[in-house]
């Protein structure tokens, strides 16, 4: 658990940045949540996994929720289906306790993670986090809109 002084550091962390680097840090908790479910996996603690299951599970909807199709054109589109995947991959993984199907997320994550460190270290991808986006209806796994 953390201290309160880290978690005011954090929170600092989080108000501060920007876009690009906040996408990055969602990755890494997702990451986190999930590797840390695996070991509550291997321990046989059921409910402390599907805790960090859901946690993970919120960062991916947060995601999602925040794609602009409109300007995010086909690969807006194709980070949705993908968020839209890995959530499934999560509730099947909870369901049957099975942490391969976490290590598949993780994989996936860890990808599009190691991307997004990469474009966001670039002097055009600067210029484009500056935008503010315009706020849209999500698609949530349920299919709903938000």
């Amino acid at each position: 658990m953390m201290s309160y002084g880290q978690q005011q550091y954090k929170r600092t962390q989080v108000a501060t940045v920007d876009r690009g680097r906040l996408i990055v840090l969602l990755y890494e908790g997702a990451i986190s949540y999930l590797t840390k479910a695996k070991a509550s996996l291997a321990e046989n603690d059921i409910p402390g996994a599907s805790g960090l299951i859901n946690r993970a599970q919120d960062i991916l909807d947060e995601l999602n929720a925040s794609l602009n199709l409109e300007v995010g054109g086909e690969i807006a589109a194709n980070l949705r289906r993908l968020y839209l995947f890995m959530g499934d991959q999560l509730v099947k993984a909870k369901v049957k306790g099975d942490a391969e199907q976490l290590d598949g997320v993780i994989g996936m994550l860890s990808t599009l993670n190691d991307a997004w460190r990469e474009a966001v270290a670039s002097p055009e991808a600067q210029e484009v986090l500056q935008q503010r986006p315009t706020p849209q209806k999500a698609q949530t796994r349920a299919g709903a809109q938000v």
